[in-house]
């Protein structure tokens, strides 16, 4: 699987709705191009002949230029955007897979519909879909708002507080693509990322099967401690963990936070060391977000409460 997060580019289409949006991209890109450099023609064209004397007839430019042009220029691009727009997958929750994403300051719930029971499987921050099918995305905010953007997949859907938008996407091959809020929310903004994850039918249906399961029993000590430490730290009343405790939303579930591939909406890595830092100071990678440090904890206890947190796959 290809791991490319850093490309969120319109240019760089993986979805048929992109293949539209990057045509039509390019062509404005050509046209104004074409028209900027017809502008610098007249100018030179002008400048000469007021410099030889000859004689200039505005009212021929003027119209020509000035109304001829555009019309016949924005008339035929009007035309062929209206046509190639046409083409842009409708929003339609008939597809098979629907996905429920809730924009919040700054991170994203993602919750899916477990198949062999009906309820949800709540994520967060990474949505993942089977390659070459169409999935239904309904999205929602719960404070301010916000805008739904890969660039690779689809065009930007506002997120409006109290409101449903849908927006139907399709990877053509497996693979990350990076995500952004497109809308100016708040402090953390810039922060506010998510990645999706194309992944192969059977490799898909096998993670939303696995991610329907509790949290797993930690098997080592220092595990068994952490998941102690965590209750204790009252950690569970910001975040759930399915099958120990509570159904808190303040904060992302962390059911199976192990196997995510980013902490902090995109903000770092889940690498080795990467959970401990996040945890004693996540202002440091994300200044303003709404986690409190864990300055008072000592390092044993937050090395165990990292392991414990790794271990959830």
């Amino acid at each position: 699987m290809s791991h490319t997060p850093f490309i969120q580019s319109a240019l760089h289409p993986a979805g048929p709705d992109a293949f539209i949006i990057h045509d039509l991209a390019w062509l404005l890109i050509i046209g104004a191009s074409v028209i900027l450099l017809g502008m610098v023609l007249l100018l030179v064209l002008a400048l000469r002949r007021k410099k030889s004397g000859a004689p200039v007839r505005p009212l021929r430019w003027l119209i020509g230029g000035g109304v001829v042009l555009p019309l016949v220029v924005l008339s035929a691009l009007l035309a062929w955007s209206t046509l190639r727009s046409a083409d842009l997958t409708r929003p339609s929750s008939q597809h098979a897979i629907k996905i429920a994403v809730t924009a919040k300051m700054w991170w994203w719930e993602v919750r899916y519909t477990d198949p062999a029971t009906g309820r949800d499987i709540v994520l967060a921050n990474e949505i993942r879909l089977p390659a070459g099918q169409s999935v239904y995305l309904g999205l929602t905010s719960t404070d301010v708002i916000h805008s739904f953007w890969v660039p690779k997949l689809a065009g930007k859907v506002d997120m409006l507080p109290g409101r449903l938008h849908g927006l139907t996407v399709r990877a053509d091959q497996p693979g990350i693509y990076r995500g952004q809020c497109a809308e100016y929310c708040g402090e953390q903004h810039a922060r506010m990322a998510l990645h999706v994850v194309a992944q192969p039918p059977e490799q898909f249906h096998a993670w939303l099967a696995s991610q329907a399961r509790p949290a797993a029993t930690p098997t080592s000590a220092l595990a068994v401690r952490g998941r102690d430490a965590f209750v204790a730290q009252r950690c569970t009343a910001c975040h759930a963990v399915r099958g120990l405790a509570g159904d808190a939303t303040l904060g992302p579930d962390l059911t199976h936070i192990g196997s995510r591939l980013y902490l902090g909406a995109g903000t770092l890595r889940n690498s080795p060391g990467a959970m401990a830092g996040w945890i004693a100071d996540p202002h440091a990678s994300k200044p303003g977000v709404r986690m409190p440090a864990a300055g008072d904890l000592d390092g044993p206890t937050l090395a165990a409460i990292s392991a414990y947190l790794e271990q959830l796959q």
